[in-house]
């Protein structure tokens, strides 16, 4: 488990390639105090293995899921990447609670300066936006933000000078592929609430009583949706 609070930018120092997977060695100093090899090291937002330690660098085994579902494939020697050591026990907690799961990913279709902020609007597919909200967290190649606005298509986060200059987001470029991580709280909800299950517990095979129905579920999502920020298609 992460926060989405960004340690250490690092570099990709060599990937070697497999035929749908890769192995890669990060260059880091930081997330390297006090790891050990199987310890969970967040690159660009993914929870990965650290199988190899070198006094300034790591490497980890990234396999073909992995590979399909984030924007690992496209790295490449020199590369910037965000890295975060796995939260312990008793830290603060000052983003979010990040698993390193990946849902998917998005593309960059805008960049806007405004006064100290820049403003990222992305394009992403609506299986994601689903369980994005404005003004909730989400996670961006690993790093903790607020959605600042969002519609059907994309959503916009705002980031101060502090978190652009820290990790790699003021360095993405219209058209690169951002991994997205949702808040895993929604989906959680979602599932208990709305598909009843088999209850392993009880025994009960055809579905506990638990959940509401899909009417109930949009009248829900209709009150949500007067306290949110939605974003019209002028304002992206």
């Amino acid at each position: 488990m992460f926060t989405g609070i960004v340690e250490e930018k690092g570099s990709i120092k060599a990937i070697q390639s497999g035929a749908h997977s890769i192995r890669l060695t990060a260059s880091c100093r930081k997330v390297l105090d006090g790891s050990r090899i199987g310890d969970s090291i967040a690159v660009n937002g993914i929870c990965l293995t650290a199988a190899e330690l070198g006094p300034d660098w790591f490497i980890a085994d990234v396999m073909p899921e992995t590979m399909r579902r984030t924007n690992l494939q496209h790295l490449r020697p020199q590369d910037p990447v965000n890295l975060e050591r796995a939260l312990k026990f008793g830290d603060r907690l000052g983003g979010h609670l990040v698993s390193g799961h990946i849902d998917g990913t998005g593309k960059l279709i805008r960049r806007i300066a405004e006064d100290n902020a820049i403003w990222l609007t992305i394009e992403a597919d609506p299986a994601i936006l689903h369980y994005v909200i404005a003004k909730g967290s989400i996670a961006l190649n690993g790093v903790s933000l607020t959605v600042a606005g969002i519609n059907s298509q994309f959503l916009q986060v705002s980031l101060i000078p502090h978190t652009a200059d820290s990790t790699t987001l003021k360095e993405l470029r219209v058209g690169d592929l951002i991994n997205i991580e949702c808040d895993l709280i929604g989906k959680y909800i979602e599932k208990l609430l709305l598909k009843p299950a088999a209850d392993p517990c009880s025994g009960n095979e055809n579905g506990s009583d638990y959940g509401i129905s899909s009417k109930k579920w949009v009248w829900l999502n209709f009150r949500a949706s007067r306290f949110a920020k939605v974003l019209r298609p002028d304002e992206i």
